[in-house]
């Protein structure tokens, strides 16, 4: 996930959840609560093994093999090695129906862990060629661990399902090294859902955000597209001294970036849906007496709505390719396609809220903000009906509006959030293969 992970309902005074959950409502259904109680130490001991070994994007080898001889103990029928490291596991249900999926990300970033924790995270490894520290400072350890719980649960419960389960463990969520393709894109490139595609998928993330247990939950777009870009504007050199003898590409880039400026004040209808064009780096020139030949401007898109996205990207090329040409430069635009808008399906939501309100009670479940982080569970969002929600993981007595984020050396998990998440997926799980 992105680091821009900040609710916007974070002024909202939530009370953190006691421990005692409110009784699940669907009596045709196995106990999601005894369930979970049964696997609640299991999936906190996994989530630090995995915590204290964390892997970075398309290298969670270990984490891989634990995954693999968890789900083979179930009885379960694995594939491993599916994009790069990913592990897929099917739970055929007693009873014929439909097929859903659920996705736990894996892989960890390259930060150094400040956490004062007995199985912090002493481990490095080499990214961009440089040796960092890596660290589950996404909480993608707690997602992989959950998932495993929810798997035998799931087990435990197979008599009762009405359908087939499809646990997704999906490397790369944080983007692929370069030079390489990973995550949901290419789990989804090499088959995923070709053989057979689930009716539903599910996932969640745990956030600093939110407090304890809490959940977050929206229906539509929940998080925006990203889209990362590159401008390269080329002039003619020449000595500071003598502008007119050359063409200046830092003239023509200061006017591309107040013109860029216009396409969201005033070419995009953001009544409909917000959007942000940032400029990020700007890389040109070597001395305060020199123009230079070129300079390259670099950025970033966040959509919510697709359209609005494609549109975006053509003006931006326009606008550079114009606005250079009128001072005698030329400007070329590079756009790096990155992971589309995450919508959770309306009507999937609607049959869904209320289960989720059965296990964590009303005032525990909310509707954030729209969030201009991005999430590549949006790529099985566009195949077939999805649901992602947020976990809240900041302790009682700190304040989610100050702690440090996601992707910060200092993330913190308060462990007592795993049972919730468990739970709620477990029964979500549940309630879609009940039988009717």
């Amino acid at each position: 996930m992105d680091d821009n992970m900040r609710l916007s309902t974070l002024a909202l005074c939530v009370a953190t959840l006691s421990g005692t959950f409110a009784p699940a409502v669907f009596a045709n259904t196995p106990d999601a609560a005894k369930l979970t109680a049964n696997v609640e130490q299991k999936v906190i001991e996994w989530r630090r093994d995995l915590h204290q070994h964390p892997e970075l994007s398309n290298r969670e080898f270990r984490t891989s093999k634990v995954i693999t001889q968890h789900l083979e103990s179930l009885g379960l029928e694995v594939q491993t090695g599916v994009a790069h490291t990913g592990v897929v596991a099917i739970l055929k249900g007693a009873k014929p129906g439909p097929l859903i999926g659920i996705r736990a990300d894996m892989d960890a970033l390259p930060v150094t862990e400040v956490v004062d924790l007995p199985f912090a995270s002493k481990a490095t490894d080499t990214y961009r060629g440089q040796t960092v520290g890596v660290m589950h400072a996404c909480g993608h350890d707690t997602h992989v661990a959950m998932l495993m719980g929810v798997a035998e649960n799931l087990v435990n419960a197979k008599d009762s399902l009405a359908g087939d389960v499809m646990f997704i463990f999906q490397p790369a969520e944080e983007g692929a090294p370069a030079g390489e393709e990973g995550g949901a894109e290419l789990m989804l490139k090499e088959g995923l859902f070709a053989k057979r595609k689930p009716e539903q998928v599910f996932g969640m993330h745990v956030t600093s955000s939110l407090p304890t247990g809490v959940i977050g939950l929206r229906s539509g777009p929940a998080m925006a597209s990203e889209d990362s870009f590159t401008i390269t504007v080329k002039g003619r050199q020449t000595h500071g001294s003598r502008p007119w003898g050359g063409v200046d590409p830092i003239v023509a880039s200061a006017q591309i970036i107040n013109s860029v400026q216009t396409i969201i004040s005033r070419q995009v209808d953001v009544t409909k849906a917000p959007a942000v064009v940032s400029f990020g780096a700007i890389n040109g020139g070597i001395r305060s007496n020199i123009i230079p030949d070129e300079v390259e401007l670099i950025g970033t898109i966040r959509t919510f709505d697709q359209d609005m996205r494609a549109d975006i990207k053509v003006k931006l090329a326009e606008i550079a390719e114009l606005s250079a040409k009128t001072l005698g430069a030329t400007a070329t635009t590079e756009i790096d396609a990155g992971y589309p808008v995450t919508v959770n399906n309306p009507e999937l939501v609607a049959k869904m809220r209320p289960v989720i309100r059965s296990v964590v009670g009303e005032d525990n479940l909310i509707e954030p903000g729209l969030i201009t982080g991005a999430e590549d569970f949006s790529y099985y969002a566009l195949e077939t009906p999805g649901l992602f929600y947020f976990l809240g993981v900041t302790p009682a007595g700190k304040d989610p509006a100050t702690v440090a984020s996601n992707h910060s050396p200092a993330f913190y998990v308060d462990e007592s959030a795993l049972k919730v998440g468990v739970q709620t997926m477990t029964q979500l799980a549940l309630t879609a293969l009940s039988a009717k």
